[in-house]
């Protein structure tokens, strides 16, 4: 296991990185980029997407030789479904491409580390918000997150109704309950209000920060979530299956929150269908 210093050492290498691929990103922002289908008329690819994960990669490789990485845009493995032992990066070029796409602001890039499958570490920078959150888990039992440079912690909001939550939605959204609009609705009716703004990774910083008191999803991957996860946990946060239970970030069902709300959100996603589709 690695130990703070090497996780605050890498935790800058991953801001480092995330920095220089939003840099690259931001040069297309509101250009109208020419995008394409991943298979679904929801799922966009441009080319800085493309672009982005090419230098994340290249500069990962080169800063921390032997690591295996993980990126939304790569050939294979593009579904990373079981995890990994000892170190991997997740690395999400533009995560938020349909906003991008649009020119809207809420999109980022997220470069996280995780160790034996846990989130350990990571880096999300939104460039076209002016918004930078990193993050790392010390194994030792102090942990840190910083928005912007400034400590930041979780909400004290201890009531779901007086809660605001976000959450997401799939590319594929045929079929209930991993469609999450059930979900919305429940969730809708209990808490204080509900935000949807398109980027799961920014959507995890602002319950880390504060700005969110939880959220919720289905079907995300380890790159969306790796990074951002570890922000959540190293401010107070709890990240768990939409049941409650231990989280799997390759099956993608999570609810994370400043774990004052957090038994009050997993239920009411428990209470709306069966434990089967929430884990």
């Amino acid at each position: 296991m690695i130990g703070n210093k090497e996780r605050a050492d890498l935790a800058g290498v991953a801001m480092l990185v995330a920095e220089e691929a939003a840099m690259l990103v931001t040069s297309g922002y509101r250009s109208h980029p020419h995008a394409d289908h991943k298979g679904n008329p929801h799922d966009l690819v441009t080319e800085f997407d493309r672009a982005s994960q090419a230098l994340l990669v290249a500069r990962l490789s080169s800063l921390s030789p032997g690591v295996p990485i993980v990126g939304e845009e790569q050939s294979s493995p593009h579904h990373d479904r079981t995890g990994r032992p000892g170190l991997a990066w997740y690395v999400d070029p533009i995560d938020g491409t349909t906003n991008f796409v649009h020119g809207h602001p809420f999109w980022c890039v997220s470069v996280g580390l995780m160790e034996d499958d846990h989130p350990a570490l990571g880096a999300v920078v939104a460039p076209a918000l002016a918004l930078r959150w990193v993050g790392w888990i010390a194994p030792e039992g102090a942990s840190f997150a910083f928005r912007n440079g400034a400590p930041c912690a979780v909400s004290a909001t201890a009531k779901l109704t007086d809660a605001l939550i976000a959450t997401g939605f799939p590319p594929v959204r045929d079929h209930a309950p991993t469609n999450n609009f059930d979900s919305f609705v429940a969730v809708k009716r209990a808490a204080q209000a509900v935000r949807r703004c398109g980027s799961a990774a920014i959507d995890l910083c602002m319950v880390a920060d504060g700005t969110y008191d939880g959220y919720w999803e289905r079907r995300l991957n380890a790159w969306d979530t790796a990074a951002a996860s570890a922000i959540v946990l190293a401010a107070g946060g709890r990240i768990t299956a939409l049941a409650g239970g231990p989280p799997n970030y390759h099956i993608g069902h999570i609810a994370a929150s400043n774990g004052l709300i957090h038994d009050e959100l997993t239920g009411t996603l428990t209470g709306l269908c069966g434990e089967t589709a929430l884990t």
